[in-house]
């Protein structure tokens, strides 16, 4: 039998030849995210890429905090992320590291750059140097302070270090080409002056290394062979290769640009997420209507479905966007044979056997999953009160209606046949109680066939049952509107959460902790809310709703 052929992505390619071609002895790739942020799911792509060659290649994964700007990064961001990958499960082992303790090995970088007349300090402001640096149509013109002797640079370049300049007063630039096609070798910045305190390094430096300059050392220093960025680092590229080329690194690494991971009718971008938690739209970075990992996890997603999901989008050079439905698709097929399927009733209404006996109650052992035996039963209690669902019940109901209407017999799940016989109403014509019959000869199991019913309907038993808070979602995003309005603003769903009061569960769901998640019968999946769940009042988010029309793509 012949040996299916596994095709391989682009990388792969790369990085096989790069093997067999001796160019690398073992590989090493890195996540490097900047601390100013949650990350959302189009990091999840990167982390699952960078970590998944690592294993495939049996090589070493990184995670580096590229903290190089200390206007925007904090701690919360730097614990939220180690989360945030192991959650997935990329596993860095001990290398962890952080770019900011490089400084001393960039400066040093730096001073070699000018020893070299590669760098030069520039004193043009930064409207001049924009001035200066030209258009796509035409070359840029050089820097009057372009020329300066090596040593006036040196000295220039540590008095910046000491602290002798104000913010902006001076920069370090690569001396490249001012006419190059690429705006990006038109003598780039390398270092500016900024007198912050950093979130690792206190006030021990008051210049800080751009992103273009610090990220090829960065990789350099650890031994990383294959930087994976998103596609807009191609015109960056360059430059890396120009600054691993300058400062001489043994075996440099490869920048190789893949597209990122775009969804449809979804929020990503930083600065709109801290606007809606900043204006109270959402309850912080983790509202488990964004799509921030720490989000995805308080929804109820699971590793192991952003990892299916992140595999069905593939990798590729083109951008394209794929469709939050799809998203979806993953968490129902990962759940759908590991979870049980509970009894909880979400709009409730109280239904009364007038005959069954007033003080009995009986048990009946449920099957967890009816797609996997595995997960076993359990036992639940039945009594004369039970809560159904309101829309489980009609006055007057269309053709087809099967479920309970006066004079009709249904199937109580796993329980009885119950004929409806009466209902009560208050003052404003509300349905508030349906009285009903039951038949102990139809019990489940019993191998009763004397008559059948069309409809079947869950319940829980008003005496045990638990009450809860149910948290329904739908996309923050209004899917007709699109994301942004003319003026920029987010198009928002006014109904993107609906809360349930006086929701009613079977007991058995006492004992569910943060993260569990349960098929609830015709309602979905859900979990329990890690924020706002108590023992003694429950919480569930909704993940996602049974069925979708949703197909994969052939």
């Amino acid at each position: 039998m012949e040996k299916e052929m596994i095709s391989k992505n682009f990388i792969e390619q790369i990085i096989e030849k790069d093997l067999s071609e001796g160019s690398y002895e073992e590989i090493c790739t890195r996540f490097p995210p900047e601390p100013n942020g949650y990350l959302h799911i189009g990091h999840a792509k990167s982390i699952l890429l960078n970590y998944g060659l690592a294993q495939e290649y049996h090589g070493k994964f990184n995670l580096r905090f590229d903290d190089t700007n200390p206007t925007k990064e904090k701690e919360e961001f730097v614990d939220s992320i180690k989360e945030d990958v192991a959650w997935l499960g990329a596993d860095w082992e001990d290398r962890l590291f952080l770019a900011s303790n490089y400084f001393p090995q960039m400066y040093e970088a730096a001073v070699k750059l000018i020893k070299k007349g590669s760098a030069y300090v520039c004193d043009l402001t930064a409207e001049e140097i924009r001035e200066y640096r030209g258009t796509l149509t035409e070359p840029g013109k050089n820097s009057p302070y372009r020329e300066r002797s090596v040593e006036e640079n040196l000295k220039l370049f540590l008095e910046m270090k000491e602290g002798k300049y104000q913010d902006g007063e001076k920069v370090l630039r690569a001396k490249i080409d001012m006419s190059s096609p690429n705006i990006n070798m038109r003598d780039p910045i390398l270092y500016r002056v900024t007198h912050m305190t950093h979130h690792n390094t206190g006030d021990a430096w008051c210049i800080y290394p751009m992103y273009d300059f610090a990220h090829p050392i960065e990789d350099a220093l650890e031994g990383v062979t294959h930087s994976l960025c998103t596609l807009e680092f191609e015109d960056h590229r360059p430059l890396y290769d120009w600054v691993v080329q300058e400062l001489g690194y043994e075996k440099p690494p490869k920048q190789i640009e893949f597209a990122k991971l775009y969804l449809t009718n979804v929020v990503t971008g930083k600065r709109y997420i801290k606007k809606l938690v900043e204006d109270g739209i959402v309850d912080g970075w983790d509202d488990p209507r964004l799509v921030s990992i720490a989000a995805l996890r308080r929804r109820g997603f699971t590793p192991e479905s952003i990892r299916m999901f992140v595999e069905l989008c593939g990798v590729s050079k083109a951008n394209s966007s794929v469709d939050y439905a799809m998203l979806e698709y993953c968490i129902r097929e990962d759940l759908k044979m590991k979870r049980p399927r509970m009894m909880a009733i979400l709009d409730p209404i109280k239904l009364v056997i007038d005959n069954y006996p007033e003080d009995q109650v009986e048990y009946f052992d449920v099957s967890n999953n009816m797609e996997n035996e595995e997960l076993g039963t359990r036992k639940v209690p039945f009594s004369k009160e039970l809560y159904i669902e309101r829309e489980d019940f009609m006055e007057e109901p269309p053709r087809k209606y099967f479920r309970l209407f006066p004079g009709n017999e249904v199937r109580l799940m796993n329980a009885y046949f119950v004929k409806c016989e009466s209902y009560v109403k208050d003052e404003n014509g509300r349905v508030t109680e349906v009285h009903c019959t039951y038949d102990p000869e139809t019990r489940s199991g019993s191998g009763f066939t004397g008559r059948k019913v069309k409809g079947t309907i869950h319940w829980v038993a008003a005496a045990t049952a638990v009450k809860a808070e149910v948290r329904l979602y739908e996309n923050i995003i209004d899917e007709e509107k699109g994301v942004y309005n003319e003026d920029g603003t987010l198009n928002l769903n006014p109904n993107s959460l609906t809360v349930l009061k006086d929701c009613y569960l079977e007991p058995a769901l006492t004992e569910a902790k943060a993260y569990d998640s349960f098929q609830f019968v015709r309602n979905g999946y859900f979990c329990v809310d890690v924020k706002d769940s108590k023992k003694d009042k429950p919480v569930f988010n909704r993940i996602v709703s049974l069925k979708s029309s949703f197909k994969l793509p052939k």
